[in-house]
């Protein structure tokens, strides 16, 4: 895997060596890399795009175990935050991210750090939650303001309902299946995810990742290097993922 990084003129760019970077820690003249300069990371393009903070704090969610409504920035008041957002429950792709990013619980919660999935509807939850694919906090974002003021995209019907309905499809649920996470169809099927990783306090976004396609992750070395913390987990196969539809 290559990087590559913007210094601050945006004139030059530099390469760094595989693994010595993360989101916001640059190895080069600067420590942390400026808003809108561009990243190539794991093969794909990224902006690093400011996030308001403060905006995105007050949007609400709703607890999956509670059904209390509180403010996204409670989630980071007291503790650094590893916040990931769903396309939807039912997504097959979806749950393998989440179990996942699973595997770093233990890692996580040894070093007082907080592990919450988002989705933009509650339909698909009961599901999810029977199949054991998440191991924190789960809430709903119903309105999808967080989603969006994190500029996570949203598909057409044009780019969905095709891939819905063909072959790709049937394949990934038989490939799915044959690793024991299945999926469906149900609920909304044209909003992407991504993820944020937040300090305490909300002083510091650590992590802002935005899926470009359905398959975009983060890593889970990446995950631990923006947090700054070691972690054994190993991560799995990646579901092989275009545009329209994951093929496994």
């Amino acid at each position: 895997m290559q990087v590559f990084c913007n210094c601050f003129t945006g004139e030059t760019t530099q390469l760094i060596p595989e693994r010595l970077f993360s989101p916001t820690r640059c190895p080069c003249w600067l420590d942390v890399l400026p808003c809108g300069h561009f990243i190539v990371l794991a093969g794909y393009l990224k902006e690093m795009a400011k996030v308001d903070l403060a905006r995105v704090g007050k949007n609400l969610v709703k607890s999956a175990e509670s059904g209390e409504s509180v403010e996204l920035q409670t989630l980071w008041q007291d503790q650094p935050v590893v916040l990931l957002f769903l396309r939807r429950f039912g997504c097959q792709v979806c749950r393998w991210m989440a179990s996942e990013v699973s595997k770093l619980e233990p890692e996580l919660r040894a070093s007082g750090v907080g592990l919450v999935g988002v989705a933009p509807e509650e339909f698909g939850l009961k599901e999810f939650k029977e199949g054991g694919f998440f191991k924190g906090s789960i809430y709903v974002d119903e309105q999808k303001k967080s989603y969006k003021d994190l500029g996570f995209k949203r598909y057409t019907a044009l780019s969905v309902v095709p891939a819905a309905l063909g072959k790709k499809v049937r394949d990934a649920a038989s490939k799915a299946s044959a690793e024991g996470i299945q999926g469906n169809f149900s609920g909304d099927l044209l909003q992407s995810g991504g993820m944020l990783i937040v300090a305490k306090g909300g002083e510091q976004v650590l992590l802002h990742f935005i899926q470009d396609s359905p398959g975009d992750h983060v890593a889970l070395e990446d995950i631990s290097k923006a947090l700054g913390i070691s972690a054994t987990a190993k991560a799995g196969q990646k579901p092989v993922c275009n545009d329209d539809v994951c093929t496994r």
